[in-house]
């Protein structure tokens, strides 16, 4: 069984506060196509979004990045036709919240994976070398298995952007795909 994990794609994360940029704007046919469907096929989708409350000084990424996807705002809603695809198809999309690099880290993603006999994750969206990293990193610690969709991944970093795919493959055994 397979799973869909659509990591952070959101205005900010694409041309709002922290922004991918022109990276992140050309993936969003392949994101929408993916989890349209994944979403139809009934396949596990999970829409893993970054949430951070305003002038939090406590957490780890207020020293790091200018503030980006505060509860409430805008910026932390999908990106372009993202959004009408989570709306259209929300009956079957899981809309988690995430607070931390890894859609793993602080949330129950693992547990609903395995209750559903998920052994393998798709990863998609922003930022390659840094959430989807992160995630990937834990989904390999975890024993998934990994599909990372290279034309579905984008980063405001190219050097980090193009070391993170060799990464997921050379060192977390993961398929890199496209198409």
């Amino acid at each position: 069984m397979k799973a869909l994990i659509v990591i952070d794609y959101t205005n900010d994360f694409v041309d709002g506060n922290l922004p991918v940029g022109e990276p992140g704007i050309a993936i969003e046919d392949r994101i929408v196509q993916l989890t349209e469907r994944f979403a139809a096929d009934g396949d596990y989708t999970v829409m893993a979004v970054d949430l951070h409350d305003e002038n939090d000084g406590y957490h780890p990424e207020s020293s790091l990045f200018p503030p980006h996807n505060i509860r409430g705002t805008a910026g932390r809603e999908l990106y372009g036709r993202l959004k009408d695809v989570y709306e259209q198809h929300q009956a079957n999309i899981y809309w988690m919240d995430k607070t931390r690099y890894s859609a793993f880290a602080g949330t129950d993603l693992a547990m609903r994976l395995r209750a559903r006999g998920i052994t393998e994750v798709h990863l998609i969206g922003v930022c390659t070398d840094i959430c989807v990293l992160h995630t990937a990193v834990d989904a390999y610690n975890l024993g998934f298995s990994i599909v990372v969709h290279e034309d579905a991944v984008a980063s405001f970093n190219e050097i980090g952007h193009k070391w993170a795919l060799e990464h997921f493959k050379g060192s977390l055994g993961a398929k890199v795909v496209s198409g």
